[in-house]
């Protein structure tokens, strides 16, 4: 089956977004980065040692290389790494947009080099995700469910 048969079987998708795989790749991303990425935040904030808030940290980015491979898996649109990266800027900026209003709320200082920092760094993990999905869709491996 060629994945414009695929595409042709689990219902039509219009224009250049698949909205069910953003939303598929995007609720992954929320579920296993930004608990992470909370818990980062505090281990940076409330302790001396670093090395927790690094693994944590590492721990967030695993997560949206995760959403992003979703995303890139289940599309139907032949653009894995459009959905893949629109997956894990789209969650970071969102879930990040919140954390920032959350700490101006309180008065606290906002690092934004840090927030532009990391948005690079969730970019390759965009990447890295739709390398994955796309490997999982060209070795056969297809999501079932779906439409």
């Amino acid at each position: 089956m060629t994945t414009d048969d695929h595409s042709a079987d689990h219902g039509a998708t219009s224009g250049r977004w698949d909205p069910m795989a953003l939303k598929a790749g995007a609720s992954v991303a929320l579920v296993f980065a930004v608990p992470f990425s909370i818990a980062a935040r505090w281990a940076a904030d409330s302790q001396d040692d670093s090395a927790l808030a690094i693994w944590l940290s590492l721990g967030a980015v695993v997560g949206f290389v995760l959403g992003a491979g979703c995303a890139a898996w289940v599309q139907r649109l032949n653009l894995p790494y459009s959905h893949a990266l629109a997956t894990a800027t789209g969650t970071y900026l969102a879930a990040q947009a919140v954390f920032i209003l959350f700490r101006l709320l309180r008065g606290a200082d906002v690092s934004w080099f840090a927030a532009f920092f990391n948005l690079s760094v969730v970019v390759g993990a965009g990447v890295l995700g739709g390398a994955l999905g796309q490997r999982l869709r060209s070795k056969g491996f297809r999501p079932t469910g779906l439409g």
